[in-house]
């Protein structure tokens, strides 16, 4: 409350104030709502997408087991997160880089329908080759420690898919030694299920740009 000159009371605008405040939290409230529906949609874009790459792995995995459904029943390959998985003992000797009769007629056998599910996917091939924890004989001399036994075991797969049809477009080596075992080295029966060579379909690299000519 004022007074005037006359002495007469005037009310302050207090309805203007209020009318202010009013407005400063209306706004407040539609900026803190924004905020909250921006939120809830990124929430949302993030859970389509997960569940179309969740989707798209299924589809994946079932479409490589398709492919190779019949080495799959007979027990010759394991399938484990679309890693194809084939025993050490199957394919080499212990400690040798030589391709045994069984193992090459199962990568034969593997060449077809790899290279359907590659071309349908644009995909191509990684050949990786591991052992068990135990150091080479001191008595072999081709080969100095593990990872050079998985490096050759893996060309040794890898050169085999080419002669068998795979494209050499489609498929690369690569060795990971006693890294990444299976399962702990505490027996024998561990050691050999880490003596393996896995195939793993993986994305193209994508073609590098080739760099602009430089102005004249």
């Amino acid at each position: 409350m004022i007074e005037d000159d006359s002495g007469l009371e005037q009310t302050a605008p207090v309805w203007a104030v209020f009318g202010d405040l009013m407005s400063g939290l209306l706004g407040a409230f539609v900026l803190l709502l924004v905020g909250v529906m921006v939120a809830q949609l990124e929430l949302a874009t993030h859970l389509e997408v997960e569940v179309k790459k969740r989707q798209v792995e299924e589809q994946r995995r079932i479409s490589l087991e398709q492919a190779l459904a019949i080495p799959l029943a007979s027990g010759r390959i394991t399938l484990n997160n679309g890693r194809i998985g084939i025993s050490g003992r199957v394919l080499f000797a212990l400690n040798s880089d030589q391709l045994q009769p069984e193992g090459r007629q199962l990568l034969n056998s593997l060449v077809a329908p790899l290279r359907s599910y590659l071309a349908a996917r644009d995909e191509m091939l990684m050949v990786s080759g591991f052992t068990d924890d135990r150091s080479i004989r001191d008595g072999n001399r081709q080969f100095a420690d593990n990872w050079e036994l998985s490096a050759q075991r893996a060309l040794t797969v890898t050169r085999t898919l080419i002669d068998e049809g795979m494209p050499s477009s489609l498929v690369f080596a690569a060795a990971f030694g006693s890294e990444q075992p299976m399962t702990p080295n505490v027996d024998e029966k561990a050691r050999a299920q880490n003596r393996r060579v896995e195939m793993a379909p993986v994305p193209k690299a994508s073609p590098a740009k080739k760099p602009t000519d430089a102005a004249h």
